[in-house]
């Protein structure tokens, strides 16, 4: 699963990386997993195992929930604003209306970009916030995730090995 869009963002000019995410029950099978994956290749650079005693979300830069929705709002807002002014802005030329430049384009502005705010924060709330805070809560249940962040084929590579090893649970 990708979900690289809750994370920092790489430095500029790298080149795109893929993240998988594993919960595990314990400490115990989430470094097994890690020493298997280690085993099969997988550096330790493109592993992390999130955790007590490991590392915090704040480290591996798992962003919370609130934080994500109050960016995505923030970003929709500023693009729609300017959007919205542009717009604005093409009717006034299109229909010739000068005596009402004042108004129309701040109006437009305003209007899209709080259009753009509440799409936002409706997206990061129902989209990527609602992952982190599922992230969250498995480590809030004393769970571990392991982290796989690299190239599409390493992180392919690192779920194969991972779906290889793993035995389906007696029910």
């Amino acid at each position: 699963m990708s979900i690289s869009h809750l994370f920092r963002k790489s430095a500029l000019g790298r080149r795109t990386t893929h993240l998988a995410v594993v919960v595990f029950p314990d400490e115990g099978s989430a470094f097994q997993a890690y020493r298997l994956l280690h085993y099969h290749g997988i550096s330790p650079e493109n592993l992390a195992i999130v955790g007590q005693g490991y590392s915090s979300p704040e480290r591996v830069g798992l962003m919370t929930p609130l934080r994500i929705v109050v960016y995505k709002a923030l970003m929709y807002g500023a693009v729609s604003s300017v959007v919205g002014a542009v717009l604005g802005a093409a009717s006034i030329m299109i229909w010739k209306l000068q005596h009402e430049l004042a108004l129309i384009l701040p109006t437009c502005a305003l209007l899209s970009g709080l259009a753009g705010i509440v799409l936002g924060a409706l997206f990061g709330l129902f989209g990527e916030g609602t992952t982190a805070s599922v992230y969250r809560h498995h480590l809030r249940q004393g769970r571990y995730l392991l982290m796989m962040e690299g190239s599409e084929n390493l992180v392919r590579w690192g779920q194969e090995v991972l779906g290889c090893y793993s035995a389906p649970s007696p029910h």
